[in-house]
Parts: structure tokens; C-alpha cells; sequence
């Protein structure tokens, strides 16, 4: 599976975004995916993720203001974010995966896309 993340910008706080993430391949449908971010200087940090069935987890962080969803037809995955805060900024990736007990820890994924910015300023 390849992935190609989109969608970052600059945006003040209190904004709004919606990343994208375009798979290749026929098995997008069975993979769990995630997007994960890194902000500098530390380590990348679960987000969201989404599983085929349709059962979606996020981080407390962002409960209430990020949407994962998916759209297995055109095998792409979004995140929908909304009052976004300065410490939302950081790289974002998407992620995919087929390990449901570890779906927090980035290590298990074994796909990745290649990251895309997103600045929120105050």
C-alpha cells in the first residue's frame, strides 16, 4: 500500500482543516488506518484511527474536535479538524496497519505516507 498525505496549511486558532490521505492498492478496506502526528522535538503520537468495520478511536487530545473517516470506494482516508489550538501544529501521517491490539503504537503500522504540516497559529 502506498500512501500520499494532503491537506496541511497554516490556519489560526480556532480554525479549521481537513486532511486527506490517497492509498493505492485493492486492500485499503482491510487495513486499519491512523493518521499520527510529530511535532519537533517529539516523538510521533497517535491521532485517530479508523478500522474497516467502522469502529473509530481517538486521542483525548482531540476527542470532540478531529473526525477520522474513511472512504474505502476511493481508498482514502480524512481527518477532519476543527478549534484548532497552537499545539495541534506538527506534521501529520497517515498510517496503515493490521494490528488491532496495538493500534495506538506507531511501530505496528507498516505503512506510512509522507507527512503533511500543519501550522496552527495564535
Amino acid at each position: 500500500v502506498q500512501l500520499q498525505a494532503s491537506g496541511g496549511g497554516l490556519v489560526q486558532a480556532g480554525g479549521s482543516l481537513r486532511l486527506s490521505c490517497a492509498a493505492s492498492g485493492r486492500t485499503f478496506s482491510t487495513y486499519i488506518m491512523a493518521w499520527f502526528r510529530q511535532a519537533p522535538g517529539k516523538e510521533r503520537e497517535f491521532v485517530a484511527s479508523s478500522w474497516s468495520v467502522g469502529t473509530t478511536f481517538y486521542a483525548d487530545s482531540v476527542k470532540g474536535r478531529y473526525t477520522i473517516s474513511r472512504d474505502n470506494a476511493k481508498n482514502t482516508l480524512y481527518l477532519q479538524m476543527i478549534s484548532l489550538k497552537p499545539e495541534d501544529t506538527a506534521v501529520y501521517y497517515c498510517a496503515a496497519g493490521q494490528s488491532v491490539a496495538y493500534y495506538r503504537d506507531y511501530a505496528r503500522y507498516d505503512f506510512w505516507g509522507q507527512g503533511t504540516q500543519v501550522t496552527v497559529s495564535s
